[in-house]
């Protein structure tokens, strides 16, 4: 019932325009943060381990900052699973479509999407212009689970994958033609993973994105979704070259490392809350 009513009233929210949204978004963060105790300490944690050198003043900043992307994020839900096609069009824009464009429909590419709170503005603006394949966590809440595959699933001829299907269907996708978007930063535990360092510190890293280039010949085109006051602008950069490399831990490094790159740029908007470290190696402390 709860669930109900809150989605009831995030289709009410996508009515507002994006300047009552924003101010409205960012103070739900800022409740987020003063009760969202367990969320607040992995945010923080993650940073003293990203950024030990940022005094606890500053990562506290970064991390009010980083809860009031995040409830923005999550109102703006709201326009992204209702709002028309041509209003989202207005306020979610894409840059380097020509990357996309030169290879769609002719080889197997995956987009490369990492975790930031735009990143649902990022599926849903690229769904209008391109036929996609996803691959998403079920969630617990069954009500919530069904709208977030509708809303996810409105534009487009798209092919949603659960974590639990079989790769073969990513692999028949892409083989298909149907760029794959896809998320590969998160820990997802110790299968088909890495450790390899992420701002210094070994990251349990699925090898996806590497065995799945080795296995179809995908280009890798990399996606960065970024929140502005004024709504999204969706970065489709160049294709990597030389990719894939001489080995999967190479491969994984790099990603790793590109990511870092990219949240250098606006760390406040990459998905802290997330406990990327809670696999550990053998033998060492979990840090939440």
């Amino acid at each position: 019932m709860l669930t109900r009513l809150g989605l009831r009233f995030l289709w009410l929210l996508h009515f507002l325009p994006l300047r009552a949204l924003v101010p409205l978004g960012k103070g739900v963060g800022k409740l987020l943060y003063v009760f969202g105790r367990r969320r607040r300490h992995i945010a923080l944690t993650n940073l003293r381990l990203c950024f030990p050198d940022l005094d606890e003043a500053q990562r506290v900043a970064l991390v009010k900052r980083h809860f009031q992307a995040v409830g923005r994020a999550f109102l703006e839900r709201g326009l992204l699973w209702w709002a028309t096609a041509a209003r989202i069009q207005r306020l979610v824009k894409l840059s380097g479509a020509e990357h996309l464009d030169a290879l769609y429909g002719k080889q197997p590419v995956i987009l490369l999407a990492p975790h930031f709170v735009g990143i649902e503005a990022a599926w849903t603006r690229m769904s209008m212009n391109y036929d996609m394949s996803g691959i998403y966590m079920n969630q617990s809440n069954r009500v919530f689970n069904a709208a977030l595959y509708k809303g996810r699933a409105r534009f487009g001829k798209l092919l949603m994958l659960s974590r639990k299907d079989s790769p073969r269907k990513s692999i028949k996708a892409l083989k298909a033609g149907m760029p794959l978007f896809y998320q590969p930063d998160m820990d997802y535990g110790w299968r088909d993973a890495l450790f390899v360092p992420f701002f210094g510190v070994p990251a349990a890293t699925i090898t996806g994105l590497s065995r799945l280039a080795r296995l179809t010949g995908a280009t890798i085109v990399p996606v960065i979704a970024r929140m502005r006051e004024e709504g999204y602008l969706i970065d489709i950069g160049p294709p990597w070259q030389d990719y894939p490399g001489e080995s999967i831990e190479a491969d994984t490094r790099r990603m790793n490392a590109w990511i870092e790159s990219r949240i250098a740029e606006m760390p406040e908007q990459y998905y802290w809350v997330h406990r990327r470290f809670k696999t550990r190696p053998a033998g060492e402390k979990r840090p939440y």
